[in-house]
């Protein structure tokens, strides 16, 4: 009788929850995001401070719904001098781990917060110091280092499609014109096992 009654409860379980949810956020579940966005207030107008970037990385889950992830990134953010606009371009690799503090009970919506350590290099100008009007760049290129505060929100559009929206500090010593820069960003994360 007793074991009638537990597959009772076990059936009628499957029947009134609904329809199952696909299994996220899985130890060892592997996906590739494509991120871009905006760096320290992105301006449409040729001005003094336009800026933006782009970045791929391979995130792999872990224990608990926590992630790593490695990847790399482009940034280039103008610089006005007279009529003309100077580009300052960083390109960095990243290693990092992302912390769930929170979701939803569908396992659609999750929070997460991260560190990562940055390393890469900076062009000014790409490499050409003089200007047009003869003067001459004295800021050089450099070898950066340091690293990035992030917040994520991931939303799943499907199984194996997310939607990510991001903001992150960015602290890169080795800079001779910016150690600090802002990011707010969105992505596509494809999930690929």
């Amino acid at each position: 009788m007793y074991r009638y009654k537990i597959t009772l409860v076990f059936i009628l379980s499957l029947v009134l929850t609904g329809q199952a949810q696909a299994q996220r956020y899985l130890p060892g579940q592997k996906g590739i995001q494509v991120t871009g966005g905006a760096v320290d207030g992105f301006k449409f107008k040729n001005e003094d401070g336009q800026a933006f970037f782009g970045g791929v990385a391979l995130s792999t889950y872990t224990k608990n719904g926590n992630r790593w992830t490695f990847g790399a990134e482009y940034l280039q953010k103008k610089h006005e001098y007279k009529n003309i606009l100077i580009p300052l371009s960083q390109i960095t690799a990243e290693g990092g781990y992302y912390y769930k503090f929170l979701s939803d009970p569908s396992k659609t919506v999750f929070f997460s917060v991260g560190a990562s350590a940055m390393a890469g290099y900076e062009i000014i100008n790409w490499g050409k110091e003089l200007l047009f009007d003869g003067a001459t760049i004295t800021s050089e290129d450099n070898f950066l280092y340091g690293g990035a505060v992030s917040f994520e929100i991931e939303t799943y559009l499907s199984d194996r499609l997310v939607l990510l929206i991001n903001a992150r500090e960015r602290i890169l010593l080795g800079s001779d014109v910016s150690k600090f820069h802002t990011q707010v960003g969105i992505g596509i994360k494809f999930i690929i096992n």
